[in-house]
């Protein structure tokens, strides 16, 4: 049940006297909203959730009952469990939780991964009064025999951030934990924390086992400020283009959030990539901007560091990812910027909700925007925000793999338990209250087979045996394991970021282009067994289109929706003579949004000459081999139309046909002879019942199903350890043939259809397009609509300047290398040094010879190879090697120790590099490049 009114007007009260005190010393004044509505319920005991933005108290609105409850008892074990998804607790919530400790006499302590064992011990031997621990720990806790004693005096359980973990495997394993803990103490209070959701019950239900919940839910979006912009380019930006390597549209964006920054005494800048915040932070700090940076990929210390300074007031601005997003206290903030559309309504909520914490003060953001779809998307979002029409949460329902681990979880806590009293058990927890007694006796069966547990189907116990403790440790986390592959440059030798094992099984082939950093990168080489993937910078970006463009925040299917009535609307006014100045005007009045950027959005539908693509109309327009379904249904369910389509084409003509979607666009490249007419017979002709069983004979042939598979196979103990990787492609096959009819396919299956697709929803697309609901058009032409989506990515690229920029990296690098220089006249002298120290004609300090070889700076091999008296084949090969180079020194001096020095480059290369005519410089660091290039693709060939 939901809870709407005010319970009192000082809920402190319902505390006793020594936390009233202590309120007091601490600085409370007056509760705030989500303080005043709910500490009274969870003081008499309730179960709660607590729905409420970041910073608006929600920790001492759980907490502060649940101290003044165990104020002055007297126990032995842990009285309360604080279960937050971070590893480590934020360092102001911590310390806020030990100084009510320390104030109230209770103790409060912290155990995850890496507390010691010194502290895990004492814990166990004497445990404190309240713990703060993580899904995953509280795992390992429910086995050990000592924390079993402790934690059967739990009255509490407080899960922070439950909106994150009811999206999430590990938060449906913890939901099964916690009714292992009640087989342990006993029913216990359990409160949640969790910032707006669209479906506050289904979130309570998963919280408590569907046993009833009150729900305090803080209404954001009246309190929220929005204003959607896409800045005016102007002389100025054009002149700032120049300086902050980038184009002047680019430059307009740096420019109006850094007049955002100084206009306001605090403000974070939220992006959606962290390739984003490294590539717009560069360019403030080109521009000199006060501002940190901020994401997940850096190093603790330096999170720390930015995050101390924007508190202190030394920076104006941390530019940041989702990383901020997660509690992190960084003090008072005025303002949010969110660079491009937040592409969810929770996000935008989350992110802007950070600014104006205080009670009664409104909190204001700008969305920046960058193209036409980015900001009719983000006025959708603001729209919908300041409504409240937030996403359900997505909970794993029937997760097997969960189910799996859990069973393997219940047999460590007791050692031997009936199957159906660990399926009782299981089957309290809300996500898991749907699992049939035949598909966890096949899971269980499953686990047997996989000697994880043992089964005595005589006796119909499960019992511990040899594999149980092993599997479970390794398996303690349902995150599933990922290799981390390293990205380096060609060119420079740097390391540019990292891509996850499932982009390089699922994408990564050399001549691939993707995004990172905010630049684009084509695959050289792919090293499989360093997990290291080399790349070379795309000298013209404006050219080139990236097969892959990082990992997108999906958009919902209610935003694309609204995207396309926002067209329907404006496109029939301007068809109906209305210019697009009056129509913005008019659409202005209810999005927020100046008209300048609502114009500027409606451009590409004021030169749209075809039919409108709209929320109900799909418009397929074809030209050459270029298919583009224009189709307003968001990311999930295009890409389930899309894989229909791709696949039904694909049977016909016996061609593979490409794909890439986005939210409002399906682009297909098809094979010769296939026209518009075969799509949209696929879509009229499609039985909606039979669109499960399509999709799931694509996915057979998709390497995200056999990723998954592996993964999914690991959490059932069928893998001990599963490395993927590209020359794996056939074993993933064979792997597939193998588990198919098992609970490890169906639970892979599951997880592909619930994360990447959308079904059902498609089903009822197909539906309403056979039935006229849905119209579809056609055009034999490419509209300014539907090249809408080729230009998403691009924003931060800088075409005029990105292969001057490649150039002086080469050169810098190269003159920063190491290079063996040897006498081959005397023989007696040779020297490391960096090329740039190397004079413009080297000769030996002991002869005066110029007969120099430039080695490799560890060839000390072909030294002694040049030196030896009796020499083998390949001595006689590296002496002749040494000699040519040496003869190339003589003759060109440093430019020819400079080519020497590139990777890959033997004297034959080198000579042709520096005997090539040229006028420019430049070119001959673009012909090393070049040869480098070559080497690093065909190494594997030759070596």
């Amino acid at each position: 049940m939901a809870e709407s009114a005010v319970d009192g007007r000082d809920a402190f009260t319902a505390l006793g006297e020594a936390v009233r005190e202590a309120l007091g010393e601490r600085g409370f004044r007056t509760p705030t909203e989500p303080q005043r509505r709910a500490i009274g319920p969870i003081a008499r005991g309730r179960d709660a959730l607590v729905v409420a933005p970041t910073g608006t108290g929600k920790t001492e609105t759980a907490m502060l009952p649940v101290l003044d409850a165990l104020e002055g008892e007297d126990r032995f074990g842990i009285g309360a469990l604080y279960v937050t998804p971070l590893r480590a607790l934020n360092r102001d919530m911590r310390e806020r939780l030990e100084w009510w400790g320390q104030t109230l006499d209770l103790d409060v302590d912290v155990r995850h991964g890496d507390t010691t064992d010194y502290q895990r011990s004492k814990q166990a031997d004497d445990p404190p009064d309240v713990l703060v621990t993580t899904p995953e720990t509280l795992q390992a806790m429910l086995t050990g025999k000592k924390l079993r004693r402790a934690l059967e005096d739990v009255e509490h359980v407080v899960v922070d951030e439950v909106h994150e973990l009811a999206a999430a495997k590990r938060g449906a394993q913890l939901t099964v934990g916690l009714e292992r803990l009640r087989e342990l103490a006993g029913p216990f209070q359990r409160i949640g924390l969790s910032a707006t959701v669209g479906d506050p019950e289904e979130v309570g239900k998963f919280l408590t086992g569907d046993r009833g919940c009150r729900i305090v839910e803080v209404d954001v979006g009246s309190r929220l400020d929005v204003e959607v912009r896409q800045p005016r380019v102007t002389d100025e930006d054009e002149r700032l283009a120049g300086q902050l390597m980038t184009d002047a549209d680019v430059a307009s964006h740096v420019r109006a959030i850094d007049e955002i920054i100084a206009d306001h005494d605090s403000a974070l800048i939220f992006v959606n990539t962290r390739q984003t915040a490294e590539a717009l932070g560069s360019r403030f700090k080109k521009l000199g901007t006060d501002i940190g940076v901020h994401h997940g990929s850096l190093s603790k210390e330096a999170r720390i560091d930015v995050e101390d300074r924007f508190k202190s007031g030394d920076l104006d601005a941390l530019l940041c990812t989702s990383s901020m997003e997660l509690g992190i206290d960084v003090g008072h903030v005025d303002h949010v910027v969110q660079y491009n559309s937040p592409r969810e309504v929770r996000r935008l909520l989350q992110r802007v909700g950070r600014a104006g914490h205080r009670r009664d003060v409104v909190s204001s953001g700008t969305v920046i925007t960058t193209r036409p779809d980015d900001t009719l998307e983000a006025l959708a979002i603001a729209r919908r925000a300041s409504e409240g029409e937030v996403e359900p949460a997505a909970i794993h329902h029937g997760s097997l793999d969960t189910v799996a681990n859990q069973i393997a979880g219940l047999v460590m806590d007791v050692g031997e338990i009936r199957a159906m009293e660990a399926y009782e058990i299981l089957t309290r927890a809300y996500p898991f209250a749907e699992v049939g007694e035949d598909e966890f006796k096949q899971v269980v069966r499953e686990l047997a087979g996989n000697d994880v547990v043992w089964l005595d189907e005589d006796r119909d116990t499960l019992e511990k045996r040899r594999g149980t403790w092993q599997y479970f440790y390794q398996n303690l986390s349902m995150i599933p394991d990922e290799a981390t592959y390293t990205v380096e440059d060609v060119a420079s030798g740097d390391r540019i970021g990292t891509l996850d094992e499932r982009f390089v099984v699922n994408f990564a082939q050399p001549g691939e282009i993707f995004i990172q950093r905010g630049e684009m990168w084509r695959i050289v080489e792919i090293d499989e067994d360093e997990e290291r993937v080399q790349v070379s910078p795309v000298a013209d970006p404006g050219g080139e289109v990236p097969s892959w463009v990082g990992q997108e925040i999906p958009v919902p299917y209610e935003v694309a929706q609204e995207v396309g009535e926002i067209r329907e609307v404006t496109g029939t006014q301007l068809r109906g003579g209305a210019t697009p100045e009056a129509t913005a005007r008019d659409l202005r009045r209810h999005y927020p949004a100046d008209e300048h950027t609502i114009a500027e959005a409606l451009d590409p539908l004021d030169r749209h000459e075809a039919a409108l693509p709209t929320d109900d109309r799909l418009l397929v327009e074809f030209r050459g081999r270029q298919v583009v379904i224009n189709a307003h249904f968001g990311h999930t369910v295009n890409e389930t139309l899309g894989r229909l389509v791709s696949s039904m084409l694909g049977q016909r003509t016996g061609s593979s046909v490409g794909m890439e979607i986005d939210p409002y666009r399906i682009e297909l490249e098809v094979p010769g002879g296939v026209a518009a007419r075969d799509v949209v017979e696929v879509l009229n002709e499609t039985d909606p019942d039979h669109l499960e069983a399509i999709i799931e004979l694509s996915l057979k042939n998709a390497d995200v199903l056999k990723f998954r598979l592996a993964q999914v196979a690991a959490k059932f103990g069928a893998l001990k350890r599963w490395r993927g990787s590209g020359s794996n492609r056939f074993g993933r096959d064979r792997l597939l043939a193998a588990l198919e009819d098992t609970p490890v396919y169906d639970e892979a299956l599951r997880a592909v259809l619930h994360e990447e697709l959308a079904v059902e929803e498609a089903s009822e697309i197909l539906e309403a397009i056979q039935s006229g609901a849905i119209s579809v058009e056609t055009v034999g032409e490419r509209t300014p609509l539907g090249r809408g989506g080729r230009s998403s990515g691009q924003e931060l690229l800088a075409p005029e300047n990105a292969d001057a920029s490649v150039v002086q990296t080469v050169r810098e690098r190269i003159q920063n290398d190491q290079v063996l220089l040897f006498c081959l006249h005397c023989q007696d002298w040779e020297s490391r040094r960096t090329v740039k120290t190397v004079s413009d004609q080297p000769a030996c300090p002991h002869c005066g010879s110029t007969q120099i070889a430039a080695l490799n700076p560890w060839a000390d091999e072909v030294v002694q190879a040049v030196k030896a008296d009796n020499k083998d084949d390949e001595q006689e090969k590296q002496t002749e090697r040494a000699y040519r180079a040496a003869s190339l020194v003589q003759s060109h001096g440093k430019r020819a120790i400079i080519a020497l020095a590139a990777r890959g480059v033997g004297p034959h290369n080198a000579a042709r590099i520096i005997n090539k005519l040229r006028e420019d410089e430049d070119d001959f660091y673009r012909d090393i490049l070049a040869r480098e290039r070559e080497y690093a693709r065909t190494k594997s060939f030759w070596e």
